[in-house]
This record gives C-alpha cells, sequence and structure tokens, in this order.
C-alpha cells in the first residue's frame, strides 16, 4: 500500500479546510477506501478520518423526521428501534451490508458517498426521500438524494466538500418501506439488483396514496423511478397492481453485461424484485 498521511480532527472546519486541498480523502468508516488505497485504484496523500466530528454522529428521530450524520455506523443504526419502526428501508440495507465487523464501521453516508452504480443505501435513501446536507468552503447546501450520484463512482461533492447528514421527513400515517437485492450467493455482497420502496396507502389500507421507488445496479448510477411512481398513485394494493409496477420498470432500465448477469437477467429480475419488494411494504403498513 502506498503511504499517505492520517488527521482525525474534532471540528466541521478543521475537516473542511483539510478537505480543501489536492490528493486529499475523507474516511468515514474505510471499508470501501482503505481497500481502493490498497489496490491502487485511489491514490491519496491524506486520509481525513471524520468519525470524531460531532455533527456526523448525529442520529435523532422525532415529530420533524430523521437526522442521519454521515458517519453514524450501520450497527448503530440496526440497533436503534424508532428507525426500523419508522424507516424500514434503512433497518433493511444496514443489515445486509456485511457482516457484524463491517456493519459496527461502515455508514450510510459512506456508502453514499462511495457512488457506486450498485450501492444498498441509495435506492433505499431516494425511496425515503432523503436530503443531503453538505458543508464545504463556501458554506452549507442541500440537494436531493437522488441528484447527488452523477455517475459511477461520481458524486457532486466538490473539493473541500464533506456530507454531513441525511435528512427525511417525518413517516407519514399508514407508511412503510423495504429494500431487498439480488444476489447470486449470501456471500457475494454486490446487488445485481436492488430496489428500494416507500408507499403510503388510505385509511382503509388498500388504496396508495404516494410511492417512490429507487434502483439501484441496473444504470450507470442508482435512480428514482418516476414513472413507477406515478403509475402507483390511486392504483389499488393487489398483485395486478404491483406487477404492472414491475413491467413498467423494465422499462427503465440500461443495465449491463457483466459476470454476475446479463442485460436481460437483471432487466427480468429488476420487474420481479420490484412487484416482491411493494408487495412487502404493503404488508408491514397492513400488519402494523
Amino acid at each position: 500500500m502506498r503511504d499517505f498521511e492520517y488527521e482525525a480532527p474534532q471540528s466541521l472546519d478543521g475537516a473542511i479546510q483539510l478537505l480543501n486541498q489536492e490528493r486529499v480523502k475523507p474516511l468515514a468508516g474505510g471499508t470501501d477506501l482503505i481497500d481502493h488505497i490498497r489496490i491502487g485504484r485511489i491514490e491519496t496523500d491524506l486520509v481525513v478520518d471524520i468519525k470524531k466530528i460531532p455533527e456526523l454522529n448525529v442520529l435523532e428521530v422525532n415529530a420533524d423526521g430523521m437526522r442521519l450524520g454521515a458517519a453514524v455506523s450501520c450497527r448503530r443504526i440496526t440497533q436503534t428501534a424508532e428507525v426500523k419502526k419508522l424507516y424500514p428501508a434503512i433497518h433493511d440495507v444496514c443489515s445486509i451490508i456485511g457482516g457484524i465487523q463491517i456493519q459496527s464501521r461502515a455508514s450510510v453516508g459512506g456508502n453514499l458517498c462511495t457512488s457506486g452504480a450498485a450501492a444498498d443505501s441509495t435506492p433505499a435513501l431516494i425511496a425515503l426521500r432523503a436530503t443531503c446536507v453538505i458543508a464545504g468552503p463556501n458554506g452549507e447546501r442541500q440537494v436531493p438524494v437522488e441528484d447527488f450520484c452523477t455517475g459511477p463512482a461520481a458524486n457532486v461533492l466538490k473539493q473541500g466538500e464533506l456530507l454531513v447528514e441525511l435528512r427525511f421527513p417525518p413517516a407519514a400515517q399508514n407508511s412503510s418501506s423495504h429494500y431487498r437485492r439480488f444476489i447470486p450467493r449470501y456471500e457475494m455482497d454486490i446487488a445485481v439488483v436492488g430496489v428500494g420502496t416507500a408507499l403510503t396507502l388510505d385509511e382503509s389500507q388498500s388504496v396508495i396514496k404516494a410511492a417512490r421507488v429507487g434502483l439501484g445496479a441496473v444504470a450507470p448510477k442508482p435512480f428514482l423511478a418516476n414513472k413507477v411512481s406515478e403509475f402507483l398513485i390511486d392504483q389499488p394494493v393487489n398483485e395486478e397492481t404491483f406487477a404492472e409496477a414491475g413491467n413498467i420498470a423494465r422499462t427503465l432500465v440500461s443495465p449491463i453485461d457483466d459476470h454476475r448477469g446479463t442485460i436481460e437477467f437483471r432487466t427480468h429480475v429488476t420487474g420481479v424484485l420490484v412487484q416482491r419488494v411493494l408487495a412487502e411494504t404493503s404488508q408491514r403498513i397492513q400488519q402494523s
């Protein structure tokens, strides 16, 4: 591994000053970054550990919604009952990213900032309408999570900027969410297809009043499936509705052929997974 310097600032301003240099990388969990440095995929002169910054370790769930610091570990999230109850898609994601050791280091914020096309967290964040709070030399700005990734391993962060937290709107009554991925075998952690959904049903829990569907691993970046989301509004909660949503999803994807799946296979699985994840989301609402 190439040598690099290491800093662990304890203030947001201190981190921004360090990051506002050339060849510097932030470290939230390091589960991707350290391996990328080791194999030479990333070259850096300085690694800035952001784990000790208070603003990046906030985890609050209240009437205003949820604030999730970019450095909060997946393990901490899975052990927070309010997240599982009100934002279960995030709990789903954090439960399947690696084993307990990885979950104790990895963060949702770090997973988002790696900006992989097959990232597990991003479709769930999109479904849950998360907003990215970004700080940098020019102050703070906010970006809807569906606009954060700009391509494979690319995002909107500029030099000196870092993701501080993710903000979620309050969970509506008769609502829930779910994330599921398809992988060829349990040991293979990279999603072939990933689907995150969030639904709000009417008082009878038989008609869909709001819907968001995020798709991952089937395009250059995870994205909001607008046509699927719009179709679902005012549709009955049944197998036919969810099957048609899956059919629409198949028309929106542009997957690649690789050793994990062909274009034809990924396209087919997209429809199946959308149908199943929507069904599970509605069941969570009806069983709550």
